[in-house]
């Protein structure tokens, strides 16, 4: 039986009903639900956007479906189910790439608009809505409606980053981008301290159109910040068909005892991972799919942080407010939190035509920690004590326990935004995010 569960895999949520969905010509009446709905497609959104406790789930997984690909011009129809990991199998030998994508392949287009993702060329792409470039939304109030910059102009922009909650995604039309083949010219710099890392990338921005950062993020005094600096563009030298749709491997079905994710074991990990090359600057020629997309080669590392799941926390601040990387850097060493996966970059000034998107110039820090209860929420608040002090916002599709007050400070278009929900659509983060303190606030 499938579980539809976050990848973080908390907090813990159980739809009262699940209805999966085959043929956008058959979708059933939106309008007869007498329980909240919501899409739900590969259940990769690391908190709760994706969750409906008790409510209905419109499992879209199934939907599927290639409607048109225009090889000449790199423009791609497809239904919302479709995974990136499908479109790169069809593209990527007539030599088309995806415009931006996130750290996984094993996403749906309708998730990747709803959240949407980002990418290691933020800085040069902006996030996946800038190459939207129309998609049928169904709603339950007027059926299905057509959105783009030209139509339904106001409710493109609210789905895009919408979470979802505007009304069930059944195709979209994005613009893909012409690449010489499928390997990647990858460069790897170790640098030693926060400020180097900032020195690189505006250096390598301008030069690689793929830029980011791992820190060790349980390292403090000289060595706080310091991490591999890793920039890459697409091979002209390489060019030749790489075996498609290989899949990773999975954890066998046990249970992860708490210890395996616990600061000796990511500082053991860390410093092996940062000496695992003994030159500083080291270049390789990789396929692209382990350049873009590491962590899939473990299908379900989820479960490695045991039972209690885990949280990610990720923000962005103003590059003029920085310093709040190296707070947060602190308060996890003051704290020892076992952050087992850190990655820094800096987002570019492309603006999303989403309302509510999570982008935005600046710079932004992804952190996961294993989920350990009330020390864990406190640290967390602590951050957002800082996120908000500079400025910045927390990235909704990776969250599962803000406040509704910092809800509204990240987000002050929130009230704007709600007008175009589907009066049908709703999720655990909505009702969290939206309650009654934040609506009073």
């Amino acid at each position: 039986m499938t579980a539809y569960e976050s990848w973080g895999r908390y907090p813990r949520s159980t739809p009262a009903q699940v209805v999966p969905l085959y043929w956008i010509s058959e979708i059933p009446n939106l309008n007869q639900s007498a329980r909240p709905l919501l899409a739900y497609g590969k259940g990769k959104s690391y908190g709760d956007c994706c969750l409906n406790d008790g409510g209905t789930l419109l499992d879209t997984s199934r939907l599927d479906k290639f409607i048109q690909f225009d090889a000449t011009n790199g423009i791609l129809r497809c239904e919302a189910g479709v995974t990136l990991d499908a479109i790169l199998r069809l593209i990527l030998p007539e030599k088309w790439f995806l415009p931006v994508t996130p750290g996984t392949q094993y996403v749906t287009v309708g998730g990747a608009i709803a959240n949407d993702v980002h990418g290691k060329n933020h800085h040069r792409a902006g996030s996946f809505g800038c190459h939207v470039r129309g998609f049928e939304l169904m709603r339950s109030d007027a059926g299905s409606v057509i959105c783009s910059r030209e139509q339904n102009p106001d409710l493109f922009e609210a789905t895009i980053g919408g979470l979802g909650l505007t009304g069930l995604i059944l195709w979209a039309e994005i613009q893909l981008k012409r690449v010489p083949g499928p390997w990647i010219d990858c460069e790897e710099i170790r640098f030693e301290r926060l400020e180097e890392f900032f020195e690189l990338s505006a250096q390598s921005d301008r030069t690689h159109e793929y830029t980011v950062a791992w820190l060790d993020c349980l390292s403090s005094g000289e060595n706080l910040g310091r991490g591999i600096f890793m920039r890459g563009n697409h091979s002209e030298a390489r060019t030749t068909q790489i075996a498609m749709g290989r899949r990773g491997v999975s954890i066998p079905g046990l249970p992860v005892p708490e210890f395996v994710i616990s600061r000796p074991t990511i500082r053991a990990f860390n410093w092996m991972y940062l000496h695992r090359k003994r030159r500083k600057l080291a270049r390789s020629v990789m396929p692209f799919d382990k350049f873009f997309y590491p962590l899939d080669r473990l299908n379900n590392w989820n479960v490695l942080h045991g039972r209690r799941g885990f949280l990610q926390y990720q923000f962005v601040v103003p590059e003029e407010s920085r310093d709040a990387v190296r707070e947060v850097l602190e308060l996890i060493a003051e704290f020892k939190a076992p952050c087992a996966l850190s990655v820094l970059k800096i987002f570019g000034s492309l603006p999303s035509p989403g309302m509510m998107s999570f982008p935005r110039p600046g710079v932004t820090l992804a952190l996961d920690f294993p989920f350990r209860g009330a020390r864990t929420l406190e640290l967390c608040e602590l951050f957002d004590e800082v996120v908000i002090r500079s400025g910045g916002a927390v990235y909704p599709a990776k969250d599962a326990r803000m406040s509704p007050q910092s809800y509204k400070n990240y987000f002050p278009r929130w009230r704007e935004f709600s007008h175009f929900i589907d009066s049908k659509f709703s999720s655990d983060f909505w009702r969290r995010a939206t309650s009654v303190e934040a609506v009073n606030g």
